[in-house]
């Protein structure tokens, strides 16, 4: 039997990209850089760029995610998620492999997921030359509209990003990860309302937050700062599914 050849598989990159979600004056917004290189300069993408030889994928994407926004990163080391700051979230979105998605070469691209509360406003770095939020309805195609042009297959990439945010918080307790520490029901209520594009009925959104166990904890105190009379504050509790879960309207 022939010994295995690896000089018989033609060579090809990896890299990472990042679908980073925020919730913005009630809209789901995502980050998005202008490319200052070829391909596609001048269009708007997703941050993101090549694995070196020497580090993992998160390490990766905790690189490209500081180079190319000026967005914290934390040391793992630390105990915090890598590639994002304490309270957001990160995990693998999916692997995108079609020859053609990249004009330089054969790439393959495994994007990754990051959510996290009302984040601070990007700085362009590495081979972007500005960075901003942007609405999720800008940049993303709906049935019978074009989206936001992104370079490469960004476009589609953001779109299973943001599904996968929608659907996940109908049973986990990820919606929780676009708030601070302590938040109210109201807030929650106004993360999942910007999540999935509808409104929720206040009352029948409460009773259900609050009536599933370990969803919610009190954290002993209330705010104003959404005006109006003070609210009880919470923090997100032990619980990391919803059970029954809170299914997505129909829009």
């Amino acid at each position: 039997m022939s010994p295995y050849d690896p000089s018989a598989f033609p060579p090809f990159a990896v890299t990472v990209d990042l679908v980073v979600l925020t919730v913005r004056r009630h809209a789901l917004c995502a980050l998005v850089v202008r490319r200052g290189e070829q391909p596609f300069q001048g269009r708007w993408a997703l941050p993101g760029g090549f694995v070196r030889g020497d580090e993992d994928l998160a390490a990766a994407a905790a690189r490209e995610l500081s180079e190319e926004t000026g967005l914290c990163t934390q040391d793992p080391a630390a105990g915090a998620t890598p590639g994002v700051g304490n309270g957001a979230h990160l995990e693998q979105l999916a692997t995108y492999g079609d020859p053609k998605r990249d004009p330089r070469m054969r790439v393959v691209s495994v994007a990754h997921l990051v959510l996290a509360p009302d984040l601070p406003a990007p700085r362009a770095g590495g081979d972007a030359n500005s960075a901003r939020w942007a609405p999720v309805e800008e940049l993303v195609a709906t049935e019978g509209q074009t989206g936001g042009g992104l370079a490469f297959d960004h476009e589609r990439i953001l779109a299973d990003g943001v599904e996968r945010a929608r659907s996940k918080i109908e049973y986990s307790s990820l919606a929780t990860a676009f708030c601070p520490p302590e938040f109210t029901v109201g807030e929650l209520r106004r993360v999942y309302e910007a999540v999935w594009g509808v409104a929720l009925d206040p009352r029948n959104f409460h009773r259900k937050v609050t009536g599933t166990p370990g969803f919610l904890v009190p954290a002993g105190g209330t705010t104003t700062r959404q005006g109006g009379r003070p609210a009880q504050l919470f923090r997100a509790g032990g619980a990391t599914l919803l059970n029954p879960p809170m299914l997505r309207p129909e829009v």
